[in-house]
Formats: structure tokens, C-alpha cells, sequence
């Protein structure tokens, strides 16, 4: 039976659990992760205990705070699971590639089960007893019959399909509901409707009105399923920011609750909703110290006294912050280093012997505000491998179902980006790895053939190079074909020539539609994707880059920069005019002679740096600074971006600061060159700035 949770004593002694339902929902997610994971690197044939110990106890964790909070079909499912982990613990049975598909299986509906609850759903959840059936019929030894079809689940594949059978599927309507918080423009959700209308055979989509604040509701016609509409969507929203609802579901609809911390009044067991079944007891909540590694239940039921209480473990190391208080403190030391700044060039005027004790005081706070500096912003840090979590899965799911066999190998997973940079990427990166497993690696017959070991192989690796992160997508299949681009390019009407180099080539398949796919499936072929991943990194000032050999593989590079919101610059002058550059893209600076500095074609100007020539850009001429002197630039500073170098040709080096990095776009407009602005010590703005486009405008 079910377990659940029974408020001990009168009602005077009530406890109230809602309050922690969005540490339970988030601990949940990240112990199903964990167990995927395990799941995924098991060795069936030398299965050690604590591999399966640490996989029981995920499953265990999972039942025990379901159970907890109520949330009886979840509960129900991981007991289940954890009855089958149970006997493998013991080594009464033996593990087998069917009990780690259905435990895979069981961990999607789970988080699916989950979402649910955490959006407040109170309609009919889909059944999982065929699986719970298929469950039990391997714990008990025996092989479970065929598996009658479930509701997808959020990240479950189904197999793919032609055309003309999808249109032959009857065609159902739904109602899409689109979140958008107060910071984004919901004119990103209109690339939705852009879809019904691009991609024939999709369906048709309509607004409906809604009066709820931040939420856009279509009523779509489509005989595509559920997951198929959210692997479209999720270059324009965020997966989570869309309910999927039948049409006769509401008339009109009501916002989502997945942003009201866990305070949900109509789920199950929270004041107000439906009773929890009963359990024996009170129980003691521990909540302990959360790690990516170690993570636990945020409720464990153990025995307690007749009240129930809430403790902490004295040895917890970590705690859960909002984004929000983490960037309103960067903010704030943002503040602080401006005032620091100012506070620097004030006292440049004063006599150091007669100040000598302001002057040391001042001399700390630049050293404390530094090391603050330091330590605010690598809280937002985050490693890549929490991005190449996500793709062995998701891997092995398409990889079976396209027949492939393929090694996904990692290299720099201990990388650092920023949260908000790794956020933003990870659904790029998901189209690309995609796209090498569809595209790519080629069936198994046809690798033999062409002299290539069965099994191909996907790389993904992130290296911090200057000031950027490169993040590569590698892999040893059958590359890009030159022929068969420019004859779609041409049938499209794409101005093409047989003389273009194969860098140019192959930046076309970022065209928008552009897509060589003979056969449109539910991975790849509809043209919508790859000219949307180049729009998104660009928005993130970034750019992607593409080297392949027919034949022999392909590689996709990913440039992003690293600027955050404080970072370390370089002030140089060039008139009356300051501006910044990124310490890390500076590799040195020297005075040059005029001589020095040759004039090739097109009036393009070049410098001799140790036996090597690079490009020379005057910054007077970029940003027209107006000169009354006449006096010419005679200083270079040597910067580095995308693997290359130039020299710029500046009036003066001013020093080294720390800055703060203001949003130049967002208050004003874009400026080509500059990536943001500052404000220094003396309240004047100075641009920072774009090293990346100044290298591109060289090549140019």
C-alpha cells in the first residue's frame, strides 16, 4: 500500500508541509539524474554492490519523500522500482538490459508524475500500471509481456514515422499555455505560430484570449504528440514555461503554479486538496547538506517524537540560494567596486606621507574588494558536466532507435561557465549532438563497409581558450557533402558558386528552412533548427563555427565570451576617448614606428610582430574619434579572440581595473564593436570592447 503522511495530535498540531515542496521537487529531479546516470554506466556483467546500492538508494529517496508529501502515484512507482533494485542488491537476480530500460522508463514518468504536481495539475494523471505490471513481472523473475503504449514521457522517443502515416493519424486538439516572466518579451512566443505556419502538414494554431498576466494561450489542431510539439517549441521557450492541455480542459485557463514555490492549495496532501493516505507516525524532516553528487531526500521518514519538528545536520556544507539574491549581490559589489574606483582616483591627488593612513586603508578595500569580487562571481559558476549530463541518455534512446551504434566521450567537463551562459546553450548543444548522431554516424553495415569500427563516436568538450569558452561537438561519421549542399542551395534560389571555399559552404545549412534530410522524421528534416541554434548563439555574442571532411566527420565549434558582470580591463586612450579591453584578450603592447606599419591591398594596413604579420586596426577610424593635435597613434596593443590576433593602434595605456559591465543593448542599442559599457572612478562612461568583432572585422 501506498504510503503516505498523517498529521499527528489535534488540529491545534497541524504541521504544514507545503513549505517544503520545491526543495522535495528539486531534490527529486536531481536523485532521478543521479539514478539515470548510474543506469547508464552499469556494467551488466560485473554490476558491483555499490553501483546498485547507490541506484536503490535514489529510488529510496524518491518513495520516501513522495510518500511524505502525499504524492501517492509517485510514491507507488518508485516502490515498485525499489522492490526490483532490491533483489538486484541482493543478488537474486541478475541485472539485464530490459530491468534498465524499464527503470529509464520509470524515471521519466516519475519526473513527469512530479511535474504534474509541481504545476498544481489536478486532472486525471495517465496510468502507470502496465508498468508497474512490467515491474513486478521482472522482480518476480519472469519476463513481462508486451508493454501496452503509455503517455509519452517528457524525454521518452517515439518511433518515427513518414509523412504520410503522420497524416493519417486522427487529429486532436489542444490548448498550448506559454509563461513568460516580467523580464521577457512575449513576442518570442509568436515564433510558435511561426512554426504552424512554416512547417506543412504540422497543424494549425490560434490565440485565445486570456486575461492572465504573463500567459499566452493557442488552441492547436495537430497529429503530432505532445513530445513531438515540445521538441519544436524548445528553441523558442524553455520546456517548462509550456502546459500542454486537452482543448475541453478549461475555458478559460489559469496561470501556471510552477513558480509559487511549492505552495500548491489543490496538491495532494497540501490544506485544502485531496487526503494523503495514511501512514504510521509523525516523522523527523532532515534536511541535509545538498550536493550535485550526494544528493538526499529533503524528507526522510524515521522515527521521532510525538511531535513533528524540523532539523538541520550540523555538518550541512551547502544551502539553496534564489538566482535572484545571488545577482542582487553581484549587483551590489558592482556598486562597491565603482565606489572603490572613485574612491582610488580621488586619492591620486592627495600626498601619500602626509595621508599615509588613509592611503593604507584604501590600499585594503582594493585588495578585500577583489577577493569579494572574486568569490561573489564564482558562485554563479557552474561546470559543463552538468550540461553533459543530459546527453548520454539521450544518446542511447536515439542511437536504438535509429539502429546506430555510438560512444559518447566527454573531455573538459570540469570547465566553468557562467549559470546564465550554461542555460541558454544547453539547448544548442542538444541540437547539435542531435544532428551528429542523426546526420553523422552511419548505420553499423555501412561503417564496415567504408573501413570504420561499427561503433561510431561523439565528442563533446568545452577548454577555456583566452577569453572565451569553446564548446566542440566532434564526430567520426560521414561528414558534410559539398555536392549535395550547393544543389539544395541552388534549388532554393541561394545565390552559390562552385568557387566557394568549403568554409562558406557550409555555413549555408544555417540558412533558415535549409535542411538536406530525404525523409522528414520526428528527430530531423524539417529545416527548423540549425539556423535557430546559430540565432541563439549569437545573441549570446557568440558564433559557431564548422570544419568537416566528407567522409570522415564533421566538428561544430561553439565560441562564447566570458564576460560577466565584473571583470578585470585594460583602459586605453585614443583622443579624449577611454575605452576597455578585456584583460584576458590582451596579450601585449609596444610602441611602434610608423615605418614599421605596411600597406597591402585594399588599403588594409599590417605590423611585423616577431616574424609574424597581423592585421592593425585604428581605433581612431573604428569609432571616429575627432582629433584637434594632430598627432597620430604610435602605440599597439596586441589583443587575441577566435584564434587569432590583431594589433590595435591606441594614443596611450591608461592602467588595469577592475569594471563593471553595464548592458549597453538593453539601455540603449546595439553599437557594433563595443560589448557593453562601464562607468569610472571619475562618473564618465567608457565602451568596452567586442574583441571577437574587431578580430572579425579584420578578416574582413
Amino acid at each position: 500500500m501506498t504510503e503516505g503522511y498523517q498529521e499527528g495530535g489535534g488540529a491545534g498540531d497541524a504541521f504544514d508541509l507545503s513549505q517544503f515542496y520545491q526543495i522535495f521537487f528539486e531534490e527529486a529531479s536531481e536523485n532521478l539524474d543521479k539514478m539515470e546516470q548510474m543506469l547508464l554506466n552499469l556494467n551488466l556483467e560485473t554490476a558491483d554492490d555499490e553501483e546498485l546500492n547507490g541506484i536503490f538508494r535514489c529510488a529510496h529517496s524518491v518513495k520516501g519523500g513522495a510518500a511524505t508529501f502525499g504524492f501517492g502515484d509517485v510514491a507507488e512507482l518508485t516502490h515498485e522500482m525499489e522492490s526490483l533494485l532490491d533483489k538486484l542488491r541482493r543478488h537474486e537476480l541478475q541485472p539485464n538490459s530490459m530491468m534498465v530500460d524499464v527503470l529509464l522508463e520509470s524515471a521519466d514518468i516519475s519526473r513527469m508524475l512530479l511535474a504534474r504536481h509541481q504545476a498544481g495539475d489536478s486532472s486525471d494523471p495517465p496510468s502507470t500500471a502496465d508498468l508497474v505490471r512490467r515491474i513486478s513481472e521482472l522482480a518476480a523473475g519472469s519476463m513481462p509481456a508486451a508493454a501496452v503504449a503509455l503517455a509519452p514521457a517528457p524525454v521518452a522517443v517515439k518511433p518515427a514515422a513518414p509523412p504520410a502515416a503522420l497524416a493519417a493519424q486522427p487529429k486532436g486538439e489542444r490548448l498550448l499555455e506559454i509563461r513568460f516572466g516580467p523580464m521577457e518579451k512575449p513576442e518570442l512566443v509568436d515564433g510558435i505560430k511561426d512554426l504552424f505556419r512554416d512547417i506543412a502538414g504540422l497543424g494549425q494554431a490560434s490565440e485565445v484570449a486570456c486575461d492572465t498576466p504573463n500567459v499566452r494561450v493557442f488552441k492547436v489542431s495537430t497529429s503530432s504528440s505532445d513530445s513531438d510539439l515540445l521538441d519544436l517549441f524548445v528553441f523558442h521557450v524553455a520546456r517548462e514555461q509550456v502546459t500542454i492541455k486537452a482543448a475541453a480542459a478549461a475555458a478559460t485557463p489559469k496561470a501556471s503554479q510552477s513558480d509559487s514555490f511549492g505552495f500548491f492549495d489543490d496538491a495532494p496532501g497540501a490544506p485544502g486538496g485531496a487526503a494523503p493516505a495514511a501512514v504510521s507516525p509523525p516523522v523527523t524532516l532532515e534536511i541535509p547538506d545538498i550536493t550535485p553528487d550526494t544528493a538526499q531526500p529533503v524528507a526522510k521518514a524515521t522515527k521521532a517524537a510525538p511531535a513533528a519538528q524540523v532539523t538541520a545536520q550540523p555538518e550541512a556544507a551547502t544551502i539553496r540560494v534564489a538566482i535572484s539574491k545571488v545577482d542582487q549581490l553581484i549587483n551590489l559589489v558592482g556598486e562597491l567596486v565603482i565606489t572603490q574606483a572613485m574612491l582610488a582616483q580621488n586619492s591620486r591627488a592627495l600626498d601619500p606621507a602626509a595621508n599615509q593612513q588613509l592611503m593604507a586603508g584604501l590600499a585594503d578595500l582594493d585588495r578585500n574588494t577583489r577577493d569579494l569580487q572574486e568569490s561573489v562571481m564564482s558562485i554563479r559558476m557552474i561546470p559543463m558536466s552538468v550540461v553533459f549530463s543530459r546527453f548520454p541518455r539521450m544518446l542511447r534512446d536515439l542511437a536504438n532507435k535509429l539502429g546506430k551504434k555510438v560512444e559518447f566521450v566527454t573531455q573538459g567537463e570540469a570547465t566553468e561557465l557562467d549559470k546564465g551562459l550554461v542555460e541558454k546553450i544547453t539547448d544548442p548543444l542538444t541540437h547539435l549532438v542531435r544532428n551528429s548522431c542523426d546526420h553523422g554516424i552511419e548505420l553499423p553495415a555501412d561503417r564496415v563497409k567504408a573501413g570504420k569500427p561499427e561503433t561510431g563516436t561523439i565528442t563533446l568538450s568545452a577548454a577555456h581558450q583566452g577569453g572565451s569558452i569553446v564548446i566542440e561537438v566532434r564526430d567520426d561519421g560521414r561528414g558534410l557533402s559539398r555536392e549535395k549542399i550547393l544543389k539544395k542551395a541552388r534549388e532554393r534560389g541561394l545565390a552559390v558558386s562552385d568557387q566557394m571555399s568549403d568554409a562558406d559552404v557550409w555555413q549555408l545549412i544555417f540558412a533558415p528552412g535549409f535542411s538536406t534530410a530525404e525523409v522528414v522524421t520526428d528527430v530531423s528534416g524539417r529545416g527548423v533548427g540549425m539556423d535557430v541554434v546559430k540565432k541563439n548563439i549569437a545573441a549570446l555574442n557568440g558564433t559557431v563555427e564548422i570544419d568537416s571532411s566528407e567522409g570522415y566527420g564533421m566538428r561544430v565549434s561553439v565560441r562564447l565570451p566570458l564576460t560577466l558582470a565584473i571583470m578585470d580591463g585594460m583602459s586605453v586612450g585614443v583622443g579624449d576617448e577611454v575605452y576597455i579591453l578585456p584583460l584576458s584578450s590582451v596579450v601585449e603592447s609596444f610602441q611602434v614606428k610608423q615605418d614599421a606599419v605596411n600597406t597591402v591591398a585594399q588599403g588594409s594596413r599590417l605590423v611585423k610582430v616577431r616574424d609574424e604579420f597581423m592585421p592593425v586596426i585604428e581605433m581612431e577610424k573604428v569609432f571616429q574619434v575627432p582629433r584637434e593635435d594632430g598627432r597620430s597613434s604610435d602605440i599597439m596593443v596586441v589583443v587575441e579572440a577566435e584564434g587569432s590576433r590583431v594589433a590595435l593602434l591606441v594614443d596611450e595605456l591608461l592602467g588595469q581595473q577592475q569594471v563593471v559591465v553595464k548592458n549597453l543593448e538593453s539601455n540603449y542599442r546595439k553599437v557594433p564593436n563595443v560589448s557593453g559599457a562601464t562607468i569610472l572612478g571619475d562618473g564618465k562612461v567608457a565602451l568596452i570592447l567586442d574583441t571577437s568583432a574587431l578580430v572579425r572585422r579584420s578578416r574582413h
